[in-house]
C-alpha cells in the first residue's frame, strides 16, 4: 500500500515482489517448453541456411529461449530480492535482468509476429519444405519427409500463438518488477 511519499512500505515490496517473481519464474518456464517443443517437433527438419523464412524462424525460436532464460533469471533474482531488500546490488541485478527480460520479450513478440505472418502468407511452404512428396497425405507413409506433415502446419501456428501469450504476459510482469526495482532504488 502507497505511503505518503508514493513509495510501498518494505512489507508490500516482499510480497509483490515475492509474486511477480514466482509469475516470471512460472511464465519463463512454460516460454522454454514451448520453444523448445517448436524445435524438436519442427524447426530441427526446417532449417536451411540458404532459406531466408526458415532462418527467421530459427533467430525468433533462438530470441524466445533467450527471453524466457531472461525472465527465469529475473524471476530467481526477483524472489531473491523479496526476501532481502537491503542489498543495493541486488537491486540493481533485479533492474539490469527485468529491463532485459522486457526488451528480450519485446523482440521475441515482434519475431513471432513475423513468423506467425510468414507461415500464413506462405500457407506453410517453408516449414514443409523438407517434404519431397507432393501429396501430403501419402507423406507419413514415405520415408522422403523426416517427419508427419500432416499437423505441422497447425501445430506450429498453435505453439507460436501460446509463445505469443507468454511473450506478452512476461512483457507485462517484467515491467512490473522493474517498475518495483526502481522504487526500492528511489529512482
Amino acid at each position: 500500500l502507497p505511503s505518503v511519499s508514493g513509495h510501498l512500505d518494505p512489507c508490500s515490496h516482499q510480497r509483490v515482489l515475492m509474486k511477480t517473481g514466482l509469475i516470471l519464474l512460472i511464465i519463463g518456464h512454460l516460454n522454454f517448453i514451448t520453444s523448445a517443443l517448436v524445435h524438436g517437433t519442427v524447426l530441427r527438419f526446417v532449417v536451411s541456411p540458404r532459406d531466408a523464412i526458415s532462418l527467421q524462424y530459427t533467430v525468433t525460436n533462438a530470441a524466445s529461449v533467450i527471453s524466457a532464460l531472461l525472465t527465469i533469471s529475473c524471476g530467481a533474482a526477483a524472489l531473491m530480492l523479496s526476501r532481502y531488500l537491503a542489498p543495493t546490488t541486488l537491486k540493481w541485478v533485479v533492474f539490469t535482468l527485468s529491463t532485459s527480460s522486457s526488451l528480450g520479450c519485446l523482440s521475441c513478440l515482434l519475431g513471432l509476429a513475423i513468423s506467425i505472418g510468414l507461415t500464413l502468407g506462405s500457407q506453410g511452404r517453408a516449414l514443409l519444405a523438407p517434404c519431397t512428396v507432393t501429396d501430403v497425405t501419402v507423406a507419413p507413409l514415405s520415408r522422403d519427409c523426416p517427419f508427419d506433415p500432416t499437423r505441422v502446419y497447425s501445430s506450429t501456428l498453435s505453439l507460436w500463438a501460446i509463445s505469443l501469450l507468454l511473450s506478452s504476459m512476461e512483457i507485462i510482469f517484467s515491467i512490473r518488477c522493474l517498475l518495483l526495482t526502481l522504487d526500492l532504488l528511489r529512482l
